[in-house]
């Protein structure tokens, strides 16, 4: 990675979406596209997921590898600049992801979490996985 001056890294770190990230977007539509119908960034569920099937009780989440920690005790390490506010900044969205899950299980949701770089990749088998839990759900209701 090349030298930014402040001005260009604040730039680059202002311009970071939160939600409507191309990977969640490219999984709903290809949701949609199968037939099924969920909310978006339902602030009325713990954790506000990404999308959520509130009929069956799954919340689905689209990880950024960076912001979320992906292979967080390899890449840590690869912070040079403002290293304590980083490790501190992830390792705290990290502990949130976890309790996120515990609470959201606990009340009964099954919790999926897909990388983007997962969904971008390999759109198909995410909507599967969902589709596979939507099926199980079904299932559980009925008997």
């Amino acid at each position: 990675m090349g030298q930014l001056t402040k001005e260009q890294r604040k730039k680059n770190m202002q311009a970071v979406k939160s939600k409507g990230t191309k990977a969640e977007v490219m999984l709903a539509k290809a949701l949609w596209h199968r037939g099924l119908r969920y909310r978006k960034n339902d602030k009325s569920v713990f954790g506000t997921p990404d999308l959520t099937f509130k009929k069956y009780k799954i919340a689905v989440f689209v990880d950024g590898e960076f912001w979320h920690g992906k292979d967080w005790e390899k890449r840590k390490y690869d912070h040079k600049t403002n290293v304590e506010f980083w490790h501190n900044k992830i390792e705290r969205n990290i502990q949130r992801d976890k309790e996120v899950n515990k609470k959201l299980k606990e009340e009964g949701w099954v919790v999926l979490r897909f990388w983007c770089k997962e969904v971008l990749k390999n759109t198909e088998n995410c909507v599967e996985q969902i589709i596979k839990r939507i099926h199980e759900r079904k299932q559980q209701k009925i008997q």
